[in-house]
């Protein structure tokens, strides 16, 4: 049993000593891999910031670099301290503390370092994303504001059809056929005013007609200038200003598409079409006449009120069509498209934050390689790693201990002869 003991023993040993001779030749340069990461870390950080800072000139050159190289430093002194700590406790307290320290830095690394690396790494593509979806967003509200116009301007049938009729009765009045007195009298004075007023309003629908076709073209022109300002080359500053501009003229060409909707005017037209009645004097030569003028001018008026209902509520069925969007262009930084676009750069942000946090794979590399250790060598714990300083060292020790023990051995008691 002892000797199967020991040979188990002497075996834990073996393998301890190959894991930490495998560990030895890690370390040599472990160090200076971290250093690079942290590094090149610290380079994309820089780049990040840089688009970030606006104003040019050396200070905001100094800035970017004395932060990139804080983070290079942190990320560095961070990750050496996990991988030299982490692996070394051995207590379930100190493992779980030290944890929770890893996830709290990894955070603050993410933070600080891994969304300008993101930005530099996809901030230009970010922008330009941002600029294709408020080409898209623009073109929608413009279509819609169009359909909306042009539906408006398509009352002109609706306003014609009710004008025809009053031309139509009118004709009948002249000719005797409505109020069975011919002539121009009050009644047709009455039908011949509301036929006027909306030939006038008829007039007006036609003539928006021609505006709102060229301020929708004008507007589809605008677009195609900034889809090719949104994937053109050469620097981001100077297209996403002239994409400004452009997005500022379209959007008032927006506004006035809605403007000339004349949906609005079809409505007030309606409500004074019944209310703003201006009523003649009978003119009927005897009270006969008198009185049939004035019943015909009643049902006309109800007639009238008929009408201006129909054409409100045509009206009201095109005020009530969706409106646009209220399209409003905000210009946004690399850092920031990158993170509102965060889902299209998915790729980039991996690497990002890899490079950031890679080695906390190496912390649990070492962890799991440094509880093999343990459990090979189990609680027998021997010292074999000790240099040739270490041993000079330790030998030197044991001639000073051996020559203390001759010097204070007590000296053997000579014997007296007897007698």
């Amino acid at each position: 049993m002892d000797e199967t003991s020991h040979h188990q023993g002497s075996s834990g040993d073996r393998y301890a000593r190959e894991l930490e001779r495998h560990l030895d030749w890690l370390d040599t340069f472990s160090t200076t891999a971290l250093g690079v990461l942290a590094a090149a870390s610290g380079i994309y950080t820089y780049l990040g910031v840089r688009t970030l800072l606006d104003s040019p000139g050396i200070w905001t050159t100094f800035a970017a670099l004395s932060y990139s190289i804080a983070v290079s430093v942190g990320i560095f002194v961070f990750w050496s301290y996990m991988l030299r700590l982490l692996p070394a406790v051995r207590s379930a307290a100190s493992r779980v503390g030290l944890l929770l320290a890893m996830g709290l830095g990894c955070v603050a690394i993410v933070a600080m370092s891994s969304w300008l690396n993101a930005a530099a790494l996809a901030g230009g593509a970010a922008v330009e994303t941002h600029m294709a979806t408020t080409v898209q967003h623009y073109q929608t509200s413009l279509e819609r504001a169009h359909s909306n116009a042009v539906a408006g301007q398509s009352l002109t049938r609706d306003v014609a059809r009710v004008r025809q009729s009053f031309s139509d009765l009118s004709e009948q009045e002249a000719g005797g056929t409505l109020s069975g007195f011919s002539g121009r009298g009050a009644v047709f004075r009455v039908l011949a005013q509301k036929g006027a007023e909306l030939q006038a309003l008829e007039a007006q629908l036609t003539s928006v007609s021609e505006p709102i076709e060229e301020t929708f073209a004008e507007g589809n022109r605008i677009l195609s200038r900034m889809r090719g300002v949104s994937v053109e080359p050469g620097a981001l500053e100077g297209r996403t200003v002239r994409f400004s501009e452009n997005a500022v003229e379209l959007a008032g060409l927006i506004t006035q598409l809605r403007q000339l909707n004349p949906a609005p005017l079809v409505s007030r037209a309606a409500n004074d079409l019944s209310d703003a009645v201006v009523l003649p004097e009978l003119d009927g030569s005897t009270p006969e006449m008198r009185a049939g003028q004035a019943n015909t001018i009643s049902s006309v008026l109800t007639l009238v009120e008929q009408r201006a209902k129909t054409l409100a509520s045509a009206a009201a069925e095109v005020e009530a069509l969706p409106q646009p969007d209220e399209a409003v262009y905000a210009p946004m930084s690399a850092a920031d498209a990158v993170i509102v676009y965060a889902r299209n750069f998915v790729p980039a942000w991996a690497g990002a934050i890899a490079i950031d946090l890679l080695p906390a794979v190496l912390v649990l590399i070492i962890m799991v390689v440094q509880a093999a250790i343990r459990s090979g060598r189990g609680d027998h714990d021997s010292d074999d790693r000790m240099t040739v300083g270490e041993l000079r060292a330790a030998l030197a020790a044991a001639e000073q201990l051996r020559k203390a023990e001759v010097v204070t051995e007590p000296p053997l008691a000579l014997k007296r002869p007897e007698g």
